[in-house]
């Protein structure tokens, strides 16, 4: 997302720090979401810090699209971004479901980083047709 970026400003540079922040707390509640195995705080907790996360990238992402204008590279590969609008959701019942089964919020969260695992080409393919 970052190599589409053309310029920088202020409201960008504010949105990458508090994706920064959010990401800075992971470590944290991992290790007390392992040091107390997989209780229904800890791992809610966890489950916030990843919702956290993945608003602010989506606020980042925002401002680099509102900052580049509707036909930039990034808006263009974004486009109705199923990956971005289903990982909140998905992050939400986990933590709903922190207090149900923590395996079944386990799995939530997993199953939001599997679906970021897989390779995602609309940036490439868009950047290489833009050169």
């Amino acid at each position: 997302m970052m190599h589409t970026v053309k310029s920088v400003t202020g409201d960008v540079l504010w949105a990458n720090l508090h994706l920064l922040f959010w990401l800075s707390l992971v470590p944290f509640v991992t290790g007390w979401m392992g040091e107390n195995h997989f209780a229904s705080v800890p791992l809610a907790l966890y489950g916030l810090v990843l919702l956290m996360a993945a608003i602010a990238y989506f606020v980042l992402q925002t401002r680099i699209i509102k900052n580049h204008g509707p036909d930039s590279i990034l808006a263009k590969a974004v486009g109705n971004d199923l990956k971005g609008k289903a990982s909140p959701i998905i992050y939400i019942l986990g933590i709903i479901s922190c207090w149900i089964n923590p395996w079944i919020a386990g799995g939530a969260y997993v199953l939001v980083a599997l679906i970021w695992l897989v390779p995602d080409k609309r940036i490439e393919i868009i950047f290489k047709n833009e050169l």
